[in-house]
């Protein structure tokens, strides 16, 4: 493979090459047919020279490619190879192909592709000649890529009519296999760009792949007829299209076992991936026929005497359609006797596990010693499928099977069945949960098994359950389960009070391990110990003294390589017990470690050393647990922090079909390959700059204040990040980052610890955040980052306040208008999965996840919505007027109950911030409110409500005719059977509240006689405490005018309004304000002087006892 030119440029006669940095100037002289370079510069092969050679059909302009010749010239002197002037003759029979290899590596070049070319008339004519010529195999490949690639450009521009036709002939010539497999691997590469052209001749290229297909000698053409009908049918239009290409898969299919059957696996592979990919792209073209290709490919990856990859290709076709859920949702699921062969199939592969000795020495890069080819690839599959399928069709088979593996005498079985539990867990959960005993049950006897690797199977299966099924496991099973040693996953989801009983057993235990001689128990000790002091917290404090001085010691003596993630593993198991036991317990040891930490820091560390990583977030758990005393040492921590966050991703991309492979033996990077590219992401870097990303985060929010200093530095770093697609976390740690540097600058310059700067700078941090997180919400693929992204904004347009612009405000308006109709799109798309012929129930439960993301993401809206009305107030209606269109659709019953309750508090808040420049909604939007008043979710109910009281406050004549409706509606919901029900009663609350606001801006269209005492009779209301002080206020204010109406004839209501408010007074801070209580009490002060003994002993004496003392007490102060 030949080295990409950069750059290129022409001036004047002096051509200019950029080869991988390395500038070479070089004068052109013009042959016959070539242009031959001369080339001085750096960086050049054996010899200090280069030969271009350069076609003159591609000048003008020149267009170069740099091969490197050094391996040639070190064999051969040039000129023995080609002739002095470098033409292309005849009597080197690979001259031609040397030619067509160059161009070829032109048109890899991305900077200058082929629309650079000037007449390219005389180049098509020459390159399906060359193709014609019968040329070897790997350069009939590369003639096929150059066709293609000129292709892609000018079949859009209709400038080369004669390929398709020379196409079609060449395919259907059978009895010269070569061309024919040219043309349809050229047919596979162009599907995207001639599949609409073709749609006048679908029946005739039907029929050419039919007959390629069924080629009688050639594998190869079959293979390629097959990449060439898998590309065409994902690039057809309409299922239509699709359906007429629907007979072909037979013989698409037979094309495969052709393979099969005349042994040649290599080319049964490639078939392999290419129905994986079909499959992955258009399952539905395989429903009719499904149960015949997914028969075929099970009876594949059940033949034992076929090599590893064929089986897990078979295999991989097979979960690939499980997990086609947007395109045949439930497909899978309803063809259970598959998925039990399937599931069958995935456990057997389980059993490829050998008793390694060197499992036993419990050293890490040893833990998988034993495990052959199908093991690995079983377990990955069996998460796949139970994910992809879900726990209703996968716990019956597991259900079956598990038992019989369980019962054999080979400890592989016993193995195997304990992996596939822990397998399918996550999948499987919901339905797990209700033979949770069972479950257990199975996994605690493999404690006892005698064989070892079964032992640690069953520790480890109930450590993976701890995590998919907690907090149920640990709540009913955890007298039970912490006899296993997977401390770890089981207490993450512990709470203290659960662990504790057993706190003494399992630390004493931890403590013993550490003192183990191998290195790998020590790791896993920490962390479980670690994990343990997280889930304890304070209970923790009783083990500090016994734990502390063993985490230390190995903290500054695991000094060698061999050591490292030791160390690593004392620095978070140390910052964990610090952040439990709290500041002053941890503040003397907190400095010795520091200072350890502090002299690594110092020290240069290899790339893939884990104390790097690990260090930046022991350094952010020791910020938390010492807040504010942690600054002096941020000039240590910040440098390399900052330098971790401002990472490269290390990416390397190479073509897919390339030789080259991107170290695959590095488990530090993954490879995607997307269309013709292989790409490799070096993972290990990703995750050191979200960590360090994240940790960024973590100082700016413990520090607030005191992280100033930084944000300059941080801001730019971080801000690109909202849109760096390598790395969710990466994303997901710049977005919540943002509202915490606003809200650092905000509170140093409030707080005088900005020297130098004031509010403006405040605005000038806002005008970088915000307008970079509007801009990468647009741009944001996945919908729960959505959410997160949104979130961040609100938080930040709250700290902005009335520093954002008009320009901002329309943007982030603009936007909001973008994520609804974008949220509403996919929820259309989302309803009309319900309607493919396969859909299920359990498909249907994945549905209604995806749906509540989706819900997340309008609520954020709502929130986003109400702080800009907040804040701007009437100022904002202009913006909201254009966004009305897509709101009050959100109100019809069509819509689902979190919609509508968004869309209404919308209106609340435009009622109760807009006041009288909102009066205008009223018509379109108060009748919602009062038919929602009604709706069977109290959500909704509750939102209602609270309109209608925000209304009836705030609409004076407009809401008038509507009072008597209004009550109407809310008696309904106060008189409601089931109303003061755990569900129900935030909407009474608010109900109440607003029949409050009624009685008062409202009286004289009431009948205040009936309708007040009501009220009374529903005071005090507790569980939205919000509304709860609002009422109380209101109350306390209509008696301390005397309010007769409320008081009651000759002072009736009176025992009741003293009983309020002592209960009221009796919940403290909870249900008034300082200010009402206060006043409260006055009241009845005033109340003991005025009203004649007997009346107010003969009131006290209702009130339940501890209201009396309480009254007792405060009177007589």
């Amino acid at each position: 493979m030949g080295e990409v030119v950069d750059e290129f440029w022409q001036h004047d006669s002096m051509v200019t090459v950029v080869v991988k940095n390395n500038l070479c100037r070089a004068s052109p002289s013009t042959t016959e047919t070539m242009t031959n370079v001369k080339l001085e510069g750096a960086g050049l092969p054996t010899h200090g020279l280069m030969n271009l050679y350069v076609f003159r059909v591609l000048a003008p302009p020149l267009y170069l490619y740099v091969e490197p010749w050094g391996r040639f010239l070190e064999k051969e002197p040039p000129q023995s190879r080609f002739g002095t002037q470098g033409h292309i003759s005849n009597k080197c029979a690979l001259y031609p192909w040397f030619a067509w290899c160059y161009l070829v590596h032109i048109s890899e070049c991305v900077l200058y592709p082929w629309g650079l070319l000037g007449d390219t008339v005389a180049l098509k004519a020459h390159l399906l000649a060359a193709l014609q010529s019968d040329p070897p195999k790997p350069i009939a490949k590369k003639v096929c890529d150059a066709i293609s690639e000129l292709a892609t450009l000018l079949l859009p521009e209709n400038t080369w009519a004669e390929l398709l036709p020379f196409l079609f002939r060449a395919a259907s010539t059978p009895e010269a296999p070569n061309l024919q497999e040219s043309a349809l691997l050229i047919f596979a590469r162009l599907a995207d760009y001639i599949a609409e052209s073709l749609l006048d001749h679908l029946m005739t290229i039907h029929n050419l792949l039919a007959s390629a297909l069924a080629h009688p000698t050639s594998p190869d053409v079959r293979i390629a007829a097959l990449s060439a009908a898998v590309n065409l049918v994902q690039c057809l239009p309409t299922n239509a299209d699709r359906d007429k290409m629907q007979d072909l898969l037979p013989a698409m299919m037979r094309a495969l076992t052709d393979c099969l059957n005349s042994s040649q696996e290599a080319s049964a592979q490639e078939a392999l991936e290419l129905l994986v990919e079909l499959a992955g792209a258009e399952p539905r073209f395989l429903r009719r026929q499904i149960a015949d290709v997914a028969g075929a490919m099970l009876q594949i990856a059940e033949a034992a005497q076929l090599e590893d990859g064929t089986r897990h290709l078979a295999v991989e076709f097979v979960i690939t359609l499980a997990e086609a859920r947007e395109r045949a949702p439930g497909m899978m699921r309803r063809l259970p006797q598959f998925v039990g062969r399937l599931f069958q199939v995935l456990m057997q592969m389980l059993l490829d596990v050998e008793d390694d000795p060197a499992w036993h020495t419990a050293e890490t890069e040893d833990e998988d010693a034993g495990e052959g080819n199908n093991y690995g690839v079983a377990q990955e599959c069996l998460d796949r499928l139970a994910i992809a399928i879900g726990g209703n069709a996968v716990v019956p088979i597991a259900s079956e099977l598990l038992p019989q593996y369980l019962s054999a005498p080979e400890w592989q079985k016993h193995h195997a069945a304990l992996i596939t539990l822990a397998q399918i867990a996550e999948g499987c959960a919901k339905v797990m949960l209700k033979n949770l005993e069972q479950v257990v049950s199975m996994i605690l006897n493999g404690f006892q098994h005698p064989h070892p690797r079964v032992r640690w199977a069953a520790i480890n299966a109930i450590g993976q359950l701890s995590t998919d099924l907690g907090p149920d496991l640990q709540v009913q099973y955890h007298q039970k389960a912490h006899a296993a040693s997977a401390i770890l996953n089981f207490s993450e989801n512990c709470t203290p009070e659960i662990l504790t009983p057993y706190l003494d057993g399992i630390v004493s235990k931890l403590l013993v391990l550490l003192q183990n001689g191998k290195q790998m128990v020590q790791e896993g000790a920490l962390t479980a110990l670690a994990s343990v002091a997280d889930s304890s917290q304070d209970h923790f404090k009783k083990y500090y003294d016994a734990v502390m001085p063993y985490l230390k010691a190995i903290l500054m003596n695991a000094t060698d390589k061999s050591n490292r993630m030791l160390r690593a593993k004392s620095m978070e198991c140390i910052s964990l017990v610090g952040m439990a036991v709290g500041k002053d317990k941890f503040r003397d040891d907190a400095k010795q470690v520091m200072e350890v930490l502090m002299a690594l820091q110092g020290t240069p560390m290899e790339t893939d050393d884990p104390i790097t990583s690990y260090m930046l977030q022991a350094w952010a758990r020791l910020c938390k647990c010492l807040g504010q005393d942690f600054l002096p040492y941020m000039h240590v921590v910040m440098p390399p922090l900052l330098q971790s966050a401002q990472l490269k991703p290390d990416v390397t991309i190479t073509s897919a079909e390339s030789d080259d492979e991107i170290e695959s033996d590095d488990d530090s990077i993954e490879t995607i390959t997307l269309g013709d590219k292989r790409i490799g992401i070096r993972t290990s870097v990703l995750e050191e700059k979200a960590t360090a990303c994240n940790m960024l985060c973590c100082y700016a929010d413990e520090l607030k204040e005191g992280f100033f200093p930084w944000i300059d530095q941080v801001a730019p770093t971080l801000v690109p990040l909202l849109k760096f697609y390598f790395h969710e976390e990466v994303r997901r740690a710049a977005v919540a980052a943002m509202p915490e540097l606003l809200r650092s600058a905000k509170l140093a310059v409030e707080k005088g610890q900005a020297p130098g700067r004031d509010e403006s700078y405040v605005k000038q941090l806002s005008d970088f955040i915000i307008p970079a997180l509007v801009e990468a919400l647009h741009k944001e693929p996945e919908t729960e980052m959505c959410s997160s992204m949104l979130d961040s904004l609100n938080e930040c347009m709250q700290l902005s306040g009335c520093l954002l612009d008009e320009n901002q405000v329309r943007a982030i308006s603009d936007e909001i208008k973008n994520v609804i109709i974008a949220s509403a799109t996919r929820k259309r798309d989302r309803s009309e999965r319900t309607k493919a012929e396969d859909f299920d129930a359990d498909e249907g439960e994945l549905l209604k996840e995806e749906n509540e993301q989706e819900e997340e993401v309008f609520d954020q809206v709502g929130e986003c919505l109400g702080t800009l009305i907040k804040t701007f107030k009437a100022s904002f209606l202009p913006f909201f007027d254009e966004l009305s269109v897509y709101v009050t659709p959100m109100l019809g019953k069509d819509k689902t109950a979190e919609e509508r309750r968004i869309a209404i508090c919308i209106f609340d808040d435009i009622a109760e911030q807009c006041r009288e420049s909102a009066l205008k909604y009223y018509d379109t939007y108060v009748p919602f409110l009062l038919e929602a008043s009604n709706d069977d979710n109290s959500d909704v109910r509750q939102a209602a409500v609270y309109g209608l009281g925000v209304c009836a406050e705030f609409g004076g004549l407009t809401f008038r005719p509507l009072v008597g409706e209004a009550l109407s509606k809310l008696n309904n919901v106060i008189r409601h059977p089931e109303a003061q029900h755990a569900d129900n009663i935030m909407a009474y609350d608010n109900a109440v509240s607003a029949l409050g606001k009624i009685c008062q801006f409202h009286r004289d269209g009431i009948d205040a006689a009936q309708v007040i005492p009501a009220w009374l009779g529903c005071l005090p209301i507790k569980d939205d405490k919000i509304e709860a002080k609002v009422v109380h206020d209101q109350l306390c204010s209509m008696v301390e005018r005397s309010d007769s109406q409320v008081l009651g004839p000759h002072s009736q209501y009176l025992p009741k309004i003293v009983s309020i408010f002592a209960e009221v007074l009796c919940n403290g801070k909870e249900l008034a304000t300082d200010e009402t209580t206060t006043r409260m009490i006055s009241v009845l002060k005033r109340f003991q002087q005025t009203l004649p003994p007997d009346f107010l002993a003969s009131t006290f004496s209702t009130l339940q006892p501890q209201q009396q003392l309480m009254l007792q007490s405060i009177l007589s102060t």
